[in-house]
């Protein structure tokens, strides 16, 4: 309600972006170039926008055509510097994100770096047949001159009505949004329609060189974490408690409220690590519901539950997470990918005559 008192400080952090931006734009700042593509997702908000799924549904497309890495930083990680996932690694040295990314693709290299530069020489010191690598997260770390960049804004939090922080959630001005070739607008109502979206075109007021497509979260069939789970199917009506610790915990809630009787919604900061007592508060609340309740979780919350160990018998049966994939709205998946293709192509030839 107050939110507007924080507006001076809003302001202050804007200068400061403003110069940062100014200090890279005039070279005082380095950006590194590189001879493989680099291909930036990220956004210009905090919270979830889908650059996860987003980062699964590039390397689905390309990893037939290219030995890709993913870098990313490793939000709230336990380790330091530079660190490689393995699909044994534990999510507190990788982040949970990069943990998700690993499981799914065992095959890729994952490696998280604060710093993308010495990332991404030490991805190619150690993997020298990487030629494409996809920079999770990196719009704002301008060290690095990406080959392309696609930036994500959630179309239930329009970034166009939305503040610098502190008294909003925009971490980047929305003039920077013009580096992007690619702006994404995710997590779209199935009630969108054509009217909407000119509405956020012409909202968004993007250049000419610039690329909209709209997507939505499509999601899977509930999949037990536990085998003690495997043979119940979660039938449309079900009573489900929710526990999500991600960046809009409302979007996951109102989509599963869609197929399911959503009976609680216990509530975590995003990238949460899940003690004992959150896993005690779950069973409580739980015991408060009809006997047939499960408990239905996020992917990315997902890897943070997999130890046995730390899950009480009468919870392992009940554990369930949500797998979930982007969906291009339109018909308009082969144009973006081709589009994309287009832009390494491209930049490709660019890069070997320069």
């Amino acid at each position: 309600m107050f939110k507007f008192l924080l507006a001076p400080f809003a302001w202050l952090y804007t200068f400061i972006i403003f110069i940062r931006h100014k200090m890279f734009d005039w070279k005082l700042l380095p950006s590194e170039e590189y001879d493989i593509p680099i291909v930036c997702i990220g956004n210009v908000t905090v919270g979830g926008t889908g650059k996860t799924p987003m980062t699964e549904a590039l390397i689905r497309h390309l990893s037939g055509e290219y030995k890709i890495g993913v870098l990313s930083r490793g939000y709230k990680r336990r380790t330091k510097g530079y660190y490689e996932v393995e699909s044994g690694s534990s999510f507190l040295n990788s982040g949970d994100e990069p943990k998700q990314i690993k499981l799914k693709f065992p095959e890729i290299i994952v490696s998280v770096c604060a710093d993308r530069r010495e990332g991404i020489a030490r991805m190619r010191a150690s993997h020298p047949e990487l030629n494409l690598i996809l920079l999770d997260d990196g719009f704002q770390h301008r060290y690095v001159e990406p080959w392309t960049s696609l930036v994500l804004m959630d179309y239930t939090r329009p970034v166009y009505k939305d503040h610098m922080l502190p008294w909003g959630s925009l971490r980047d001005s929305l003039s920077q949004m013009n580096r992007a070739r690619f702006v994404v607008v995710n997590k779209c109502s199935d009630s969108i329609t054509a009217i909407d979206m000119r509405i956020v075109n012409i909202s968004l007021a993007l250049y000419p060189y610039q690329r909209l497509f709209f997507t939505k979260i499509k999601s899977g069939n509930p999949t037990a974490i536990f085998k003690e789970g495997k043979s119940r199917v979660i039938a449309k009506g079900c009573n489900v408690v929710l526990m999500s610790g991600i960046g809009n915990p409302k979007f996951f809630e109102s989509e599963i409220s869609k197929l399911y009787s959503v009976k609680d919604h216990l509530v975590y900061p995003d990238h949460h690590v899940y003690r004992k007592s959150d896993i005690a508060r779950l069973i409580s609340v739980l015991a408060s519901h009809p006997s047939d309740t499960v408990v239905l979780i996020t992917e990315k919350d997902y890897v943070k539950l997999t130890n046995r160990k730390n899950i009480p018998q009468e919870l392992l049966a009940k554990l369930y997470y949500l797998p979930i994939e982007l969906e291009f709205l339109n018909n308009e998946k082969a144009d973006f990918f081709n589009k994309l293709d287009e832009d390494v192509r491209e930049n490709s030839k660019y890069s070997l005559h320069h």
